[in-house]
C-alpha cells in the first residue's frame, strides 16, 4: 500500500518568484485582451452589454463555462472534498444538475424575450418601474454575494503563494483584484469579458486535465486505491467516504444540506451573469447550443474536481490542507506541488505556480463577468428603467399603448429594423447618433445609450468598492460555501419571478414585485441572523452571537417564500393581468419574432 507524507504547506524561498511572474503574465494578458477589445468596441449599449451579439455557440459555451467555473469550483469544491469527502462531492453534483434547469426552462426563452438583463424579460409584459427596480436590485445583491466569494478565493491563493497567512497579504490581494475588475468592465465591456472567459475556461480545463492525468498515473489508474489513501489521510477513516461527515451529525445539518442542494439546483437559472450570456449570441438556437457546450465542459470539469479533491486528501492530507487554509481553498495548488515532485523540486514549483496562476485567472475572469452584470442591472434597470422612467414611443417588435390606452401594433416595416428597445423599457426612439428623440411618459427626458453606458461604468467602480469592503470581512469562509449563499438568493428572488412571468398567464406587476422582495428579503435576513455571520469560530463576526436561524443556507425557507409571495401578490392585485401582453411574450419567447 502506498503511503504519502504530507508536504510543507507552500513552496519556500526563491521559488515564490516563478509563481509571481506567472501571476503577472496572467494579469498582463487579460489587460491586453481588455484594451484590444476596448478599441474594437463601439459606444452603444448593445456592444457594452452584449458584445455585439456576434459570438458563436462554441465561443459562448466556453464563456458560459468560464463564468460558471469560478473560484468556488476550482478551489472551494476540491477543498470541501479534501476536508469532508462524500459530503463535499455533493456540491459538485448540485452545481452540475443545475444546468439541466437552465437548458430546459430558460436558455432559449430568455434569449428571445430579453435584451440585456433579467428585468428586460419581465418588462416585456410587466411594464412598471417598480418591477424593474426590484429585479435590478435583486441582481445587484446576488452578484455582490458571488463577488465576495471570488475575491476571498484570490486572497487565500496569493497568501499561499507568498508563504504567509497574514491578513495584510490577503487584504492587498482583494484590493488589487477589485481594481482589476473595474478596469476590465469600464474599458472592455462584454466583448473583453467574454474573451477573457474563453481564455480562462481553456486554461482551467487544460490545467485540470493535466493534474488529473498526473494523479491517476501516481496511482497507476487504480481509483479504489486513491479512495483508500484518501480515507487513510483524512483523519476520519472510512467515514470520509460515507455521507454525514459534514451534514449528517444532526437533523439540523441534514436540513442544511437539503437547503444547500435546493439552492444549487435552482439558483443557476437566476444568476444575472449567466442569464446575460444568452444575449451575446445572435439567435435563441445559438443560446441553446451554447448551453449544451457549457454542460459538456462543466460536467467534465466536475468529474475531475472530485478526483482532485480525493487526491489532495490522499497525497497532502486533510490536516495539512486545513492548516494551509481553514476552509480548504488551497487544496488544489498544494496537490499540484506534490504531483510535480514535492516542495523544493523544480517540477513541483513549476506545477504549483502554473495551477496557482490558472486559479488566479479564473478569479479575474469571473469577477469581471459579475461586475459587468451588476453594473448593467444598476444602470439599465434601476437608473435608466426605474428612476428615469420608460419612453413614450418605444420602437421595436411589439405593441405600444395609444392615447386612449388601446393597444396599437407597431408596423411591420419598423419590426423589420430589428429594434427591441421596447423590451428594455429604457430608451426612446433614437436618431442615428444615439440621441433620444422623445421623452418618457412622465415628461422626463429619455436617456441615451451613451448616458446609460457612462452610468454603468461609474456603477462598476462603486460596486467594486463595496465588494472589496465585504470581502475583507469574509476571508475565513470557504468560497464554495459563499457561492452557495449567492445561489440561494438567486433562487429565492430571481427564479420565481422569471418562471411566473414566462409561464403564468395571470401574473401581475404586483405579483412580480412581491415575488422578488418576498424571496430576497427573507434570504438576506436569514443569512444575517445565521451561523454564517455570528455565533461560530468561522463566522464573519466570531466574537459575538446574535444568530437565531439555525441553518447556514436559507434556501429551504426563502425559495418557497419567493414563489408564495408572487402567488399571493398576484391574487390580491387590484388590476388583472393583460392577456395581450402575455400572448405577445409567449409568441416572442417561443418563436423569437421581434427579438433583439
Amino acid at each position: 500500500m502506498r503511503t504519502a507524507t504530507p508536504p510543507p504547506v507552500a513552496p519556500a524561498g526563491d521559488h515564490h518568484d516563478l509563481a509571481v511572474v506567472l501571476f503577472a503574465v496572467i494579469v498582463l494578458v487579460t489587460l491586453g485582451i481588455t484594451f484590444w477589445a476596448g478599441r474594437r468596441r463601439g459606444g452603444g449599449a448593445d456592444d457594452f452589454y452584449a458584445g455585439g451579439r456576434d459570438f458563436t455557440p462554441l465561443q459562448n459555451g466556453f464563456a458560459l463555462s468560464g463564468d460558471y467555473l469560478s473560484a468556488a469550483s476550482f478551489l472551494g469544491v476540491a477543498g470541501l472534498i479534501a476536508l469532508f469527502g462524500y459530503d463535499g462531492v455533493l456540491y459538485s453534483i448540485g452545481f452540475l444538475v443545475a444546468w439541466l434547469v437552465v437548458l430546459m426552462l430558460v436558455a432559449e426563452l430568455v434569449r428571445n424575450a430579453g435584451r440585456y438583463t433579467l428585468a428586460d424579460v419581465l418588462a416585456l409584459r410587466l411594464r412598471r418601474r417598480k418591477v424593474r427596480a426590484a429585479a435590478g436590485g435583486a441582481s445587484v445583491v446576488v452578484t455582490l454575494f458571488y463577488l465576495v466569494a471570488q475575491m476571498v478565493g484570490a486572497g487565500s491563493l496569493v497568501a499561499l503563494l507568498l508563504g504567509t497567512n497574514s491578513a495584510e497579504a490577503r487584504t492587498w490581494t482583494i484590493v488589487a483584484v477589485g481594481g482589476l475588475m473595474v478596469v476590465y468592465v469600464t474599458v472592455g465591456g462584454m466583448r473583453a469579458t467574454t474573451w477573457i472567459q474563453i481564455v480562462k475556461a481553456f486554461l482551467l480545463v487544460a490545467g485540470s486535465v493535466l493534474l488529473t492525468v498526473l494523479l491517476l498515473l501516481r496511482f497507476h489508474g487504480d481509483v479504489a486505491e486513491l479512495m483508500r489513501q484518501a480515507a487513510q489521510h483524512s483523519g476520519a477513516g472510512q467515514r470520509y467516504l460515507e455521507p454525514g461527515l459534514k451534514y449528517g451529525k444532526s437533523f439540523t445539518s441534514r436540513l442544511d444540506f437539503f437547503s444547500l442542494g435546493l439552492a444549487l439546483v435552482l439558483g443557476t437559472a437566476g444568476l444575472p451573469h449567466i442569464l446575460s450570456r444568452f444575449y451575446t449570441v445572435p439567435t435563441a438556437r445559438a443560446a441553446r447550443r451554447s448551453t449544451m457546450w457549457a454542460i459538456g465542459l462543466v460536467g467534465g470539469f466536475y468529474l475531475m474536481a472530485i478526483a482532485l479533491g480525493l487526491g489532495a486528501t490522499a497525497l497532502v492530507g486533510s490536516a495539512e490542507v486545513r492548516h494551509a487554509n481553514a476552509a480548504g481553498n488551497t487544496a488544489v495548488p498544494l496537490l499540484a506541488l506534490v504531483l510535480g515532485g514535492g516542495n523544493g523540486s523544480t517540477g513541483g514549483v513549476v506545477l504549483f505556480a502554473v495551477i496557482s496562476a490558472i486559479a488566479f485567472a479564473t478569479i479575474l475572469a469571473v469577477v469581471a463577468g459579475l461586475t459587468l452584470a451588476s453594473s448593467a442591472a444598476f444602470a439599465h434597470d434601476i437608473w435608466a428603467g426605474a428612476w428615469r422612467g420608460r419612453p413614450r414611443r418605444p420602437r421595436g417588435g411589439r405593441g405600444v399603448r395609444g392615447a386612449r390606452g388601446r393597444r396599437a401594433l407597431v408596423p411591420a416595416s419598423r419590426r423589420a429594423r430589428g429594434g427591441a428597445d421596447a423590451a428594455t423599457g429604457t430608451a426612446a426612439e433614437r436618431t442615428a447618433d444615439g440621441v433620444a428623440a422623445g421623452a418618457t411618459e412622465d415628461g422626463a427626458p429619455a436617456t441615451t445609450e451613451r448616458q446609460e453606458v457612462l452610468v454603468a461604468r461609474i456603477a462598476a467602480v462603486g460596486i467594486g468598492a463595496v465588494a472589496i469592503v465585504l470581502s475583507l470581512f469574509a476571508q475565513q469562509l470557504n468560497v464554495a460555501f459563499l457561492v452557495g449563499l449567492a445561489f440561494a438568493v438567486a433562487a429565492s428572488a430571481n427564479l420565481p419571478v422569471l418562471l411566473y412571468s414566462l409561464f403564468w398567464r395571470r401574473f401581475t406587476p404586483r405579483g412580480a414585485v412581491c415575488s422578488v422582495y418576498g424571496g430576497l428579503l427573507p434570504a438576506v435576513v436569514l443569512v444575517a441572523f445565521s451561523p454564517v455571520v455570528s455565533g461560530t469560530k468561522v463566522a464573519l463576526f466570531p466574537g459575538v452571537d446574535f444568530h437565531w436561524f439555525p441553518l447556514e443556507n436559507p434556501g429551504i425557507v426563502s425559495i418557497p417564500l419567493g414563489f408564495l409571495a408572487g402567488w399571493i401578490g398576484t391574487l390580491t392585485s387590484p388590476e388583472p393581468a393583460d392577456p395581450d401582453r402575455y400572448a405577445e411574450l409567449e409568441v416572442r419567447s417561443l418563436t423569437g419574432a421581434g427579438a433583439a
